[in-house]
């Protein structure tokens, strides 16, 4: 079966599946390490709570038959060692059937924690990571050549992912149309880099031309995909050049880099693929099954795609097999931070001992350069800018928040940088302040050594206490 299967990627396969691997290790490394705080038995938004109001076909996860805090940490420990047997080559080591299930295990556990992760795992590179996982347990392992269909998927994904996210840019704010959007985004996104500062104070004439590329890559360079090679090489190549500049300039969690290992599929490496058998007739059955699935799901998203009311990041099966994306497509021109504070004094006046609580990847002393944390992902750190944008954004689970800081709660300690407060002296008040931040000048860095300069804005949350 010649035309099933494309020998020539043989080399291009291996590399896709070991770096997702690698993505893989660390989405379930995040969860393993930050759940008990976020969605434990006595997490913010715990999942027995969740499980018990949202039925199985909505929210497709193990952890409907059961939960615990040790059996959500034993799944997400398994899922970092089978991500790690899968980095070290073991799949090539099973038989075809074989490699498959041990690919579908991640991804069955992945799916249970997303399923149940509520606002913490509203993100689309949780989704893309479901989306691509899938397709990876029908890409093989060395007894086969690599399907050509699943191929043709990956650089699918591919497509959608980068083209949706240019038009719904272009469909956005004016400011992508008028080039200028990258004057404030180095400023005022999610997560800043500890490059970011040098990105932002880049001449205009220079953002222009990021904000130019970024349209080219996004709306020009996806079609390219499916042309022959080397063109589609050359094409997925720029993509990840791309993907490498948003790397330096910010946090973006595993995005960009799954983003790179999709276009590491599309790229065909040179070297002689070693001798396989043909693909026996059940597994070609299994793959074509799967690629008429996933093609009969892409109805939607490309429907979506298409549509003047293009929404973002958006999953329209429990499964995530097929799901449409994009970011960015409006731009704040303003950053603003919600800086958390607690005091011991008895009386929460304004002129209290107040103390400021230090997140880890998040705006907060102005002195603090921020650090590089992606692909590792500060679920609590995002959330936290997203409620600076709203307080709507916030609702479900800052005031669990506050009580658990009034209690020093060791787990959600654990989600910051640092406490201002001994363990065993829990704050007696906790409140909440909106500040403005902007990046300092050149001239204002060298003066001062702080990277950001605030401005209180208003009152957050007042003083709170446990009752």
């Amino acid at each position: 079966m010649d035309w099933f299967t494309a020998s020539e990627y043989w080399l291009s396969r291996l590399v896709f599946q070991r770096a997702l691997a690698t993505v893989y290790l660390v989405a379930f490394l995040t969860a393993a390490l930050q759940f008990r705080a976020l969605i434990g038995e006595r997490g913010m938004l715990p999942v027995p709570r969740f499980v018990a109001r949202v039925p199985f076909r909505r929210a497709p996860s193990l952890f409907h038959l059961h939960y615990s805090d040790r059996f959500f940490a034993s799944c997400c420990w398994a899922g970092c060692a089978v991500s790690a047997a899968l980095l070290a080559g073991l799949d090539s080591l099973l038989p075809t059937a074989g490699a498959m299930a041990l690919w579908l295990v991640p991804w069955a556990l992945y799916l249970s924690v997303v399923s149940v992760g509520q606002t913490w795992y509203a993100f689309g590179w949780e989704s893309l990571l479901l989306e691509v996982g899938f397709l990876a347990v029908f890409l093989g392992n060395d007894e086969v050549a690599p399907p050509v269909v699943v191929l043709f998927l990956l650089r699918w994904i591919l497509f959608r992912l980068e083209f949706g996210a240019g038009l719904i840019k272009m469909r956005g704010d004016p400011c992508w149309r008028k080039l200028t959007c990258l004057y404030y985004h180095h400023e005022t996104q999610p997560m800043p880099g500890p490059l970011s500062w040098f990105f932002h104070r880049l001449p205009g004439p220079l953002h222009r031309v990021e904000a130019a590329a970024n349209h080219v890559t996004q709306l020009v360079v996806p079609v390219l995909l499916f042309t022959p090679q080397p063109v589609a090489s050359a094409a997925a190549a720029l993509m990840i050049v791309t993907q490498l500049w948003l790397v330096l300039s910010g946090n973006f969690s595993w995005l960009n880099w799954i983003t790179i290992v999709l276009a590491l599929s599309a790229i065909r490496f040179p070297g002689t693929p070693p001798p396989v058998a043909a693909a026996p007739l059940w597994y070609v059955c299994v793959v074509l099954a799967a690629a008429a699935l996933v093609l009969f799901l892409s109805y939607r998203p490309v429907l979506n795609m298409v549509s003047r009311r293009q929404v973002m990041n958006r999953s329209f099966d429990p499964l995530h097999l097929v799901n449409t994306y994009g970011a960015f497509g409006s731009i704040s021109r303003v950053r603003y931070e919600v800086v958390v504070e607690g005091t011991l004094d008895a009386v929460p006046r304004a002129d209290a001992g107040w103390r400021e609580y230090e997140f880890k990847g998040k705006p907060g002393d102005p002195r603090h350069w921020p650090r590089q944390f992606a692909p590792y992902h500060l679920r609590l750190d995002w959330l936290m800018w997203f409620a600076a944008l709203s307080p709507a954004y916030a609702g479900e689970w800052f005031g669990a928040l506050v009580e658990r800081l009034l209690e020093n709660d060791r787990d959600t300690l654990r989600l910051l940088r640092r406490s201002p407060f001994p363990p065993d002296r829990p704050p007696r008040y906790v409140r909440a302040r909106l500040f403005r931040y902007r990046y300092t000048t050149w001239r204002e860095l060298r003066e001062t050594g702080a990277c950001w300069e605030r401005t209180y804005v208003r009152e957050f949350l007042p003083p709170t206490r446990l009752t």
